[in-house]
């Protein structure tokens, strides 16, 4: 197929213009990452946004090696003398893989079986003498006598028809037709049953010691619980399904004559072949389809939760204390300034065993007196509700002198951080204990440059992360971090390694390079300094200029996402307008054009640039310095504690969501555990997935439905909340 009808393949399937999808594809072969592609290319993609592009390329990856593999099995085949013009034709028309494998199989080279042995042994004539089913009159042994041979190891008449089924029984295991029928037969009609394997085995699977369900219902998470106890030698597992339907589907497909005097003797070759050699590879086929749609599953709510949690809004201009709490190695408590700088650390002891709690509470009160700071960030790991009563006392206390609030923060991989090369080179005079409670408060002051120091499978909004494909989790995570920094932009002049090696068009040592630079040259003034960067040439400019932001620079459309290739566009935009401030006049700009009465098209034919280019600059010029994620729910702040105790039936209160998944969402609302909304409780209208109405980090109010203390568990709802 060529690549024109590879691209006409892709519109058809996702509704678009063939224009739209060539031109991504190009631009993807030309090396564009998708981010930048999606923002300011879009005139020529029709405005396709990230994800679209990203189905694009995912398919046309798919379709070019469905491609190349058909041009190698045309030729293995032909290579053999087997090719027809029929078999050529099935296979340039398939379209999936996996059918592409089945229609290869018969000529795939394979180890010595039992029909190559009989082959081998001269059967395949009577073979093909009773898969023909002509013959209505006469005995089979009769027949099968005529192949004897003790040389060649046939010594009577049944021993020959026996090496004949084995080679009808391949010949019918390897038929294309049969195998997709029974591979969908399989997923439409099997279920998947599992049982204890083992004496003892783990509870944690105990719903699952005999349990079965539907192969065509079952959820993703309960194949991946499944898949897991079965790894872990607790569980069996098997498939299914109504034998007596499939040797009777196969025997209309296969029995072409039930006259024929090798009749009985087919109906046994179907039952063979079925049992021993399809049914084994159609089981493990269907196994391993249902675990990588699982997989899928699991990657794209771990990717939906972690972007979540990436554009939580940032808390900007404030100096904040962060407490990373513990018993016996006590709570370590860090101030940070305004702009993430660490400022001093101590430890505190206000747990068991230790006795320090009044001296905890002094030295808390004093370091929020020295830096003046106004918020305290405590982490939700051990010990952090007791620190938390600390913490709602003491503000308490202070109450009259000053104003302080605190804040719960998901340290969910705030330890692993504190271990890392890179946490080692910010604070090489710093223990690695005293690392974690500087995260815990930059990630409450800016979420997205923090987070990105840590491997996205530790920050805990996944579903059996460590189950799935390691290698397409970290590439779709990486795309996700990378959009989120791309779609937030990045301060070149504050900016770590850790968040400029996501911008689009650098690396990790380019990167590295904008630092030093920095670091040796003073700060940035213009995009332009970029060029002098070694490794930053014209593409790799072009890519990352729009993404970096310059702020009190020589250009104020540096502070903005405008591109450099549309800064001339701009000033005469700005220039017909007379607007010399871009941030006072550039709010105008949208209600000048409307009570002018002017049309985008005729603006942008004068200034040269395509209307969805005109339309994002007068976005950013609307406001300039804009943060997107400013438009996310703002964190829960609070000055006092609740605990479970307190809880009761009926209660309405807000929460924030800490992580969504298939079967629900869990939601913070100030005590110890987080409750759980079950995803019959979301909304009085059907819901078919918690993803769609709530992500993680959303604020929400939720009724308490029942408290179980004993268990530590809490069932809310998010229906009836007047």
């Amino acid at each position: 197929m060529t690549e024109e009808k590879l691209f006409r393949l892709i519109a058809d399937e996702m509704t678009l213009k063939l224009i739209q999808v060539k031109n991504a594809i190009e631009m993807l072969d030309q090396g564009n990452t998708i981010p930048f592609i999606a923002r300011y290319r879009k005139e020529k993609t029709g405005s396709l946004d990230e994800d679209q592009i990203r189905q694009i390329q995912e398919r046309i990856i798919y379709l070019r090696t469905l491609t190349a593999r058909k041009e190698t099995i045309i030729k293995a085949i032909e290579e053999q003398g087997k090719l027809t013009p029929e078999l050529l034709d099935k296979i340039q028309k398939t379209s999936k893989l996996q059918e592409l494998e089945d229609l290869y199989l018969p000529y795939r080279p394979k180890k010595r079986t039992r029909a190559t042995i009989a082959k081998e042994k001269g059967l395949e004539p009577l073979a093909q003498i009773i898969f023909a089913q002509e013959l209505l009159k006469g005995n089979p042994l009769d027949i099968a006598a005529d192949y004897v041979n003790s040389e060649k190891g046939i010594h009577n008449a049944q021993e020959a028809l026996a090496g004949a089924n084995d080679i009808i029984a391949e010949i019918l295991s390897e038929n294309a037709e049969i195998r997709k029928f029974l591979r969908q037969y399989t997923l439409k009609k099997g279920v998947i049953h599992t049982s204890v394997k083992v004496k003892n085995p783990d509870v944690v699977y105990k719903d699952y010691f005999d349990y079965t369900e539907a192969i065509c219902s079952i959820p993703p998470h309960r194949i991946l619980a499944i898949n897991r106890g079965e790894k872990e030698n607790c569980l069996k597992v098997e498939i299914e399904i109504d034998i007596r339907e499939i040797h009777k589907e196969m025997e209309k497909i296969f029995i072409v004559n039930d006259k024929s005097i090798f009749y009985d003797q087919l109906i046994v070759v179907i039952k063979d072949a079925y049992t021993r050699l399809i049914a084994p590879a159609i089981h493990r086929e269907v196994r391993s389809e249902l675990s990588k749609k699982a997989d899928q599953h699991a990657i794209e709510v771990f990717a939906l939760n972690l972007r979540k949690l990436l554009l939580q809004p940032p808390v900007t201009d404030k100096i904040i204390m962060g407490i990373d709490p513990g018993y016996r190695t006590g709570c370590k408590v860090a101030v940070i300034d305004q702009t993430g700088k660490y400022l001093e650390g101590t430890t505190i002891y206000p747990h068991p065993p230790q006795k320090e709690y009044f001296k905890a509470k002094s030295t808390l009160r004093d370091l929020l007196e020295k830096y003046n700071a106004e918020i305290i960030a405590i982490g939700n790991g051990t010990a952090s509700r007791e620190t938390e009563l600390m913490v709602a006392e003491l503000i308490k206390e202070i109450a009259e002198q000053r104003k302080t609030v605190y804040v719960i923060v998901n340290e969910a991989g705030a330890s692993v951080y504190s271990a890392s090369a890179l946490a080692k080179e910010e604070f090489s005079d710093l223990d690695v204990s005293m690392r974690g409670n500087i995260s815990i408060a930059r990630r409450l002051q800016d979420p997205l440059a923090e987070l990105v120091k840590i491997d996205p499978k530790s920050l805990g909004v996944g579903l059996y992360q460590h189950d799935v494909n390691q290698k397409k989790l970290s590439a779709t995570l990486h795309d996700v971090v990378e959009s989120c920094v791309n779609l937030v932009g990045v301060d070149i002049n504050t900016a770590s390694v850790s968040l400029l090696k996501y911008v689009s068009g650098l690396s990790n040592k380019t990167a590295a390079k904008i630092v030093d630079f920095r670091n040796n040259l003073g700060r940035f003034t213009n995009r332009n300094q970029l060029k002098q960067i070694e490794g930053i040439g014209s593409i790799a400019f072009q890519q990352c200029a729009g993404f970096l932001r310059i702020r009190g620079g020589d250009n104020p459309l540096e502070e903005t996402p405008i591109h450099p290739e549309s800064y001339l566009a701009t000033q005469k935009l700005l220039k017909k307008f007379s607007i010399d401030d871009i941030h006072h006049g550039g709010r105008l700009l949208k209600s000048k054009i409307e009570k002018n009465q002017i049309e985008l098209k005729t603006i942008a034919q004068e200034i040269e640039c395509g209307i969805p280019t005109l339309v994002d600059i007068l976005n950013d010029l609307e406001k300039p310095g804009r943060d997107p994620r400013e438009e996310m729910p703002k964190p829960i702040f609070k000055s006092d504690v609740l605990t479970m105790e307190d809880l009761r039936e009926g209660m309405i209160m807000q929460g924030t969501v800490r992580n969504v998944v298939d079967f629900g969402v869990f939601v913070d609302i100030g005590v110890k555990q987080d409750g759980l909304v079950h995803i019959s409780q979301i909304s009085d209208k059907y819901v078919k997935s918690p993803y769609d109405i709530v992500g993680v980090g959303d604020v929400v109010k939720v009724k308490v439905l029942s408290v179980d203390l004993e268990r530590g568990r809490i069932a809310l709802s998010m229906k009836d909340l007047k």
